[in-house]
């Protein structure tokens, strides 16, 4: 049977379509969760797609936090499930507390919508242990809040505790700089997605979902997705998952 991940439907998602076909492509089984439930029947992972959610009123994300659906997303995450969010999804994790860090707009305060090369900083988390090697991968950016910051001492303790996940490729190799052609957006350090400390909630505001097939362009998203759902599958079955300091989840949820 295909382990079942839950695909979070807010007003606004736009991705979710491409997010559900993802999911498949990589073996597991959808799982519609509509933004007013509280259940989230029963799934093992739970993937938050990319869009508008409330129409990115006030600021991105920042209203889908206190939907029904977020708060049992939250205890999911606190027990150890796996969450991953992508473009809007990682705002929507980050106004929530899920993630570290803030999604500020774009530097120039343009939306940007092209192709971008992604370097996956470690290989050994619940959503990069699929990527298979350290190599750049292609996929888009869309998104006009995708600027990540945090200040200068919680930037150093995030890169010492591993927590960034990607970064951003610089045209002529290594990782962009804010101001480098190979940062949509400014991001510091060239961060473009990070996790929890416990390991098992991230962000990232590339879409993997939409490179995630040859017919796309690419499909160098695949092995983002298929670590979410090897993970998902490793914590229905042991309820732990390798990479991830689950007792730390339980902690924070105290």
């Amino acid at each position: 049977m295909s382990v079942r991940i839950g695909v979070v439907l807010f007003p606004g998602s736009n991705r979710d379509i491409d997010a559900v076909n993802a999911l498949r492509i990589a073996g597991a089984e959808p799982v519609v969760l509509w933004h007013e439930t509280a259940d989230l029947g029963g799934v093992a992972g739970i993937l938050l797609p990319g869009g508008f959610a409330y129409g990115d009123y006030l600021r991105a994300g920042v209203i889908a936090r206190f939907s029904p659906v977020m708060r049992a997303v939250a205890d999911f995450a606190t027990r150890g499930g796996p969450v991953l969010g992508i473009c809007n999804g990682f705002q929507v994790l980050a106004e929530a507390r899920l993630v570290p860090g803030a999604l500020l707009r774009n530097r120039g305060l343009r939306f940007v919508c092209r192709e971008v090369s992604l370097l996956p900083e470690r290989l050994d988390s619940p959503f990069t242990r699929e990527i298979g090697e350290r190599r750049s991968l292609r996929m888009p950016v869309a998104h006009g809040e995708g600027c990540y910051y945090a200040d200068v001492v919680a930037l150093d303790a995030l890169e010492a505790a591993g927590q960034v996940l990607w970064r951003y490729a610089a045209a002529g190799g290594g990782i962009a700089g804010p101001d480098d052609s190979g940062n949509p957006n400014g991001s510091l350090r060239g961060i473009a997605g990070v996790s929890n400390a416990a390991g098992n909630v991230a962000g990232l505001m590339p879409h993997p979902e939409t490179a995630s097939e040859a017919l796309l362009g690419s499909e160098d998203g695949l092995g983002i997705i298929r670590s979410l759902v090897v993970s998902a599958a490793e914590w229905e079955r042991t309820g732990s998952i390798t990479g991830a300091r689950v007792a730390m989840a339980a902690e924070a949820g105290r």
